[in-house]
């Protein structure tokens, strides 16, 4: 069973609105149907992971960015569990470190990018900063860049610079060989106070809910408009953005591992073949082992 992955990517743009995007999926499959296509996806995700490794040529990011509790672990958890994980590198970027701040913002994602033939996964990424930064703009203030010493001088001229910066970091990788795909999981304002109540009620899931969970959400209206405006300035044709429902994870999940899969199937991966002289010592060398006694 296959979903049409198409209607959830944007070219952002100025036309680009979330609210053109749906946060729910109600379309022709249900729940356990879903499930069962998401295995079937991933023993081809399986098969198209040992064709990148062996062809060496391309690597592949894949970029979580959410509110809290719309399901980026799961996700990763859920669609990347066939891989395997000696092909796979994994990075959650929280607070900047001191090192991290005496360099420019994307340093530290720069040191985690996938090396070919190899899957980068960032669960949030080098987006914070003009997410949660956008949202909190005194955080900037912690780099220390010259000429922004408040909060005031922290102008729409310098987030048209740092959505460059972005557009030119990712364009110099996808022309070094790498493919990017930015996933936004869009969960509706309803879906993430249950998630939250779920989290609350359950013992078990205390570890995953904090205060400033509360205080984040206060600010939706903030941090979507942040959004809505980063996806309008860094959705390309070389590093596009999927809008993805999430309100059921089921099928974000589902979604999430479609886009990869026609991702990776459209580059026509080939295993690299033994040069002549190589080829022609094979079968000398299985005879030689069909003979070991």
């Amino acid at each position: 069973m296959k979903t049409n992955t198409r209607k959830y990517l944007t070219q952002g743009g100025k036309k680009f609105s979330l609210k053109d995007f749906s946060t729910t999926y109600n379309g022709h499959l249900d729940k356990e149907a879903g499930k069962l296509a998401l295995e079937e996806v991933k023993v081809a995700l399986k098969e198209y992971q040992e064709a990148l490794y062996a062809s060496d040529a391309h690597s592949l990011l894949i970029i979580f960015q959410a509110m809290d509790a719309a399901g980026k672990d799961s996700a990763i958890e859920h669609v990347m569990s066939g891989l395997n994980p000696q092909g796979c590198d994994v990075h959650s970027f929280k607070t900047p470190s001191t090192e991290e701040y005496n360099h420019d913002f994307l340093w530290r994602h720069y040191k985690a990018l996938p090396e070919r033939g190899r899957i980068g996964i960032h669960n949030r990424s080098h987006y914070e900063n003009v997410l949660v930064c956008k949202v909190h703009p005194e955080y900037i203030l912690s780099e220390h860049i010259p000429g922004y010493d408040t909060v005031d001088k922290i102008d729409n001229k310098f987030w048209a610079q740092r959505f460059e910066s972005i557009r030119d970091f990712e364009r110099h990788q996808v022309n070094n060989g790498m493919i990017i795909l930015k996933f936004f999981l869009h969960v509706s304002r309803d879906e993430q106070k249950q998630r939250f109540l779920d989290r609350i009620d359950d013992p078990a899931k205390h570890w995953k809910f904090s205060v400033g969970d509360m205080k984040e959400r206060a600010l939706w209206e903030q941090y979507m408009e942040a959004y809505q405006e980063t996806i309008r300035e860094t959705s390309t044709p070389f590093a596009p953005w999927y809008i993805i429902p999430a309100d059921k994870k089921w099928y974000a999940r589902l979604a999430i591992s479609q886009v990869i899969k026609e991702t990776l199937e459209s580059l026509n991966l080939k295993y690299p073949e033994l040069p002549e002289a190589e080829a022609a010592q094979l079968e000398p060398i299985k005879t030689q082992l069909l003979q070991e006694r």
